[in-house]
Order: structure tokens, then sequence, then C-alpha cells
């Protein structure tokens, strides 16, 4: 078995070389769920295999983020650590690429991105592509916005609506992509602007456009059907919210005279390194809350999500 520090080889599959990279990471913002859903649905629908994993014991602050362990009556049945690995996969068409998945390194990142970087060297990656959201104040009756960064000017020209000059909080998806720069391997990463009065909640929209990116991105193809009944009937519970909800119908009305009158937007949108990426939406805290328990109820009593 092939070893190294901070990662291992754990199947005997010989890897394709030449094959592009996915990437999704939990640990930091997910708006809309988006990294979640994109993993959740490559898992379900496709042939993955775990080909290369990562060391916890090297990257993982285990007090922050706590393994699960299944007591049976007096003793511990199983354990159930992170995981942060290189899956092989196969899409709708057989075609296979290679997935990064798991967890957001607490410790280590650069060795971690140098590892990696190496890894895709020695697989002769053909190109790095990763996917996130953060909250936005865009309305949901408008198309998500991007932003676009990475080394591939034809994606960033065609896709990036949002390219404001700013400090933003560091991740290791970035981090990873500006080194990729130095090694002159491809590399991009798409971010969606989600609508920030549903960021916390699992807004399948955003799994949709991710998908639509990555397979524009790499010519992959990506179950959705699913994703999209589902996000048919999230659109339904949402615009019957508004009728409801006086506070979050005001608050959509807004953002969509915004777009009318051409002063919001993500072309318009402008921020400094001291100012907040959106606004407080506290007052709607509560309403939301209840909008995504009444989901809950409906799933947990047999209606389809």
């Amino acid at each position: 078995m092939n070893t190294h520090a901070l990662y291992e080889y754990v199947s005997e599959t010989q890897i394709p070389l030449g094959l592009p990279m996915l990437a999704t990471l939990s640990g930091f913002t997910d708006a809309g769920a988006s990294g979640t859903q994109v993993a959740d649905n490559i898992f379900s629908n496709l042939d993955t295999e775990l080909v290369i994993a990562f060391n916890n014991d090297a990257l993982l602050d285990f007090r922050s983020r706590r393994p699960v362990m299944y007591f049976d009556r007096d003793h511990i049945s199983a354990y159930e650590p992170a995981t942060l690995a290189i899956y092989l996969v196969h899409d709708e068409a057989g075609q296979p690429f290679l997935y990064l998945n798991g967890y957001e390194p607490d410790f280590r990142w650069d060795a971690f991105t140098a590892a990696l970087v190496n890894i895709m060297e020695t697989l002769a990656v053909s190109q790095f592509v990763w996917v996130h959201s953060i909250p936005f104040p865009l309305p949901h009756t408008r198309p998500l916005g991007i932003t676009v960064s990475g080394s591939r000017a034809d994606l960033i020209d065609r896709y990036s609506e949002w390219k404001p000059e700013t400090q933003v909080p560091g991740n290791v998806l970035h981090l990873i992509e500006y080194r990729l720069g130095e090694a002159e391997v491809p590399s991009t990463g798409f971010v969606m602007l989600v609508p920030h009065y549903i960021a916390d909640s699992e807004y399948p929209q955003v799994a949709i456009t991710g998908f639509e990116l990555i397979s524009a991105a790499t010519s992959l193809v990506f179950p959705t059907d699913e994703i999209r009944a589902v996000n048919d009937k999230f659109l339904g519970k949402l615009n019957s919210q508004l009728g409801e909800n006086a506070e979050l119908a005001r608050l959509v009305e807004q953002l969509e005279q915004g777009y009318q009158s051409g002063k919001m937007g993500p072309v318009k949108a402008r921020v400094s390194p001291n100012d907040p990426m959106i606004p407080s939406a506290d007052d709607l805290a509560s309403d939301i809350e209840d909008y995504l328990a009444a989901r809950r109820r409906n799933i947990s009593d047999g209606e389809p999500n």
C-alpha cells in the first residue's frame, strides 16, 4: 500500500491518468447546503470508490468535530470517524473523474495543499473544479449570482457576475487554487450567491446550478431530475410563505425592485474590507425557522420532500 505522512492509497484500483478533479469540503460557509447536496447526489446516484484517504490524526481537531460512536446498551458497537478522501467516480455517461470530499482540514493547510498538489501532478489531473456558496442580498425570484475564480479565463468571462476587490476569510479550497496557479494546473472555483434569507435552509437550486457549472467546466454528466422536482416543491412552499409573512414579502419585493432599477444585483454590489457582505436577517429568523420546522414535520409525516 502506497502511504504518505498525510495520506495513503487505500485501493488497488489503477487510477487513470489525466482525469479532472472535483471538490466539495465542509467546514466553511455552505449557504443553501450546496456542498452537502452535491456530495449527497454524487454518493447516492453514481458509482464511487474511495482510493486515497487523508490522515485524520494529522489534519482533524477531534474535539471540535467529534466522531460518531454508537452505544449499544452496555458497550460501543461502532465508531465512525470523519473522512477526508479522494474518490474515483463515474458520471451518468460512464466518464471517470476524481472527487475530493470531506472536512476542511483544521491543521497543516500548507502541508495538506502541497500533498494534494503532489497527488494531482502524479495523476496528471487535467483540471481542478470546486463549488461553494455564500449568503448574499439577492431575491430568490432571480437566478443565483455567481463569482468565478481560478485560471480558466473562458469560464470567468462567461459566468462571473460579481468581481469584488476585498479581503475575504481564507478557506483551503482557495489556497489549493492559489498553489495550482503556481503549478500551472488549470483550476476553477464557482461560488454561488444564495439569497441570504434562505441561506440556512437546504435550497435545491444551488445544487442544480452547481452541477450545471461543473458540467460546463468538465463535460461531466450528473443526474439532477430528482433535485429539480424537490426544488419546484421548495419554491412553491417559499412563495406561499410570502403570502403569509409580510416582513419576508417586503424584503423580497425590495430586493426585486433593486434588480429592476439596476441599482442592485451581483454586478452592482460593492464591498470593502471592513464592510459586512450581507445585511442582517435576524428579524426573519423566527419565520424561517417556523417554515423549516413545518417542512421537517411534513417530511416526517410521510409527505415527499
